[in-house]
């Protein structure tokens, strides 16, 4: 089952998510057109490498400066496969447009960077030891997730049924709700389990999503409500 679409309407086009959407997927066919050792050597610079950050020595040995802080922004353009980038790139589709209707061009932008560095940060506290390059946009993805987590708590989310042709609607606080405790469960049961490093960045998708409900206020936009004749406080039937 996948989320298929939203039901609330944008009233201004949504330039900033279409345009990200775009640059991600050309970033990525651009990288994975590069040989295997040039992909790796770009992936480990311009990826976000927890030991780069807190061991020195390892980043020497590693060849990486120690004092490069553009990861932190860089890494959140690169993708690790195909899937990895159109699974984000379809939330971002799903989720951004309204984010960014309450926010305006220039603020969205500010906000999807911002909860992007706070996932970096918290995956970087939560797995100090990895080597493993963090890539993508997951983290910056939760924080637009957590923002409309509280726009539009009881928007209606459409979900697919994608092996029979079945559509049904769930009340977005139900869905990103589940979407957390899965998070969740992946990034503590790592820990229960005696490690903290693991194939996906489940803290910094934490991470980003916390950060995008607490500070999303910050950035919206005066006088820019929920479209006419919502309420986000009232369950929308359809």
């Amino acid at each position: 089952m996948i989320p298929y679409r939203d039901t609330i309407p944008c009233l201004n086009t949504p330039w900033v998510t279409w345009s990200l959407i775009v640059l991600n997927f050309g970033i990525f066919v651009m990288v994975w057109l590069l040989p295997e050792k040039p992909l790796m050597h770009l992936f480990y610079f311009y990826g976000l490498v927890p030991a780069r950050y807190v061991s020195s020595e390892w980043a020497a040995m590693a060849g990486l400066p120690t004092g490069d802080y553009a990861p932190f922004v860089t890494h959140m353009f690169l993708h690790g496969n195909w899937l990895h980038v159109i699974f984000n790139m379809w939330m971002l589709w799903i989720f951004g447009d309204n984010v960014e209707d309450r926010m305006g061009a220039l603020r969205f932008i500010a906000f999807y960077l911002v909860c992007g560095l706070v996932a970096g940060g918290l995956q970087i506290l939560a797995n100090p030891e990895a080597t493993t390059p963090v890539v993508g946009a997951s983290g910056a993805l939760a924080g637009i997730m957590g923002a409309y987590y509280f726009m539009y708590p009881y928007s209606r989310i459409v979900i697919w049924v994608f092996f029979m042709p079945l559509f049904f609607e769930v009340p977005a606080i139900a869905f990103l709700g589940v979407w957390v405790i899965v998070q969740l469960y992946k990034a503590t049961n790592g820990l229960m389990g005696g490690s903290t490093v693991t194939d996906v960045a489940w803290w910094g998708h934490l991470g980003g999503f916390i950060a995008g409900m607490l500070l999303y206020r910050l950035f919206l936009l005066p006088g820019r409500g929920s479209p006419p004749g919502f309420d986000s406080n009232q369950i929308h039937p359809r």
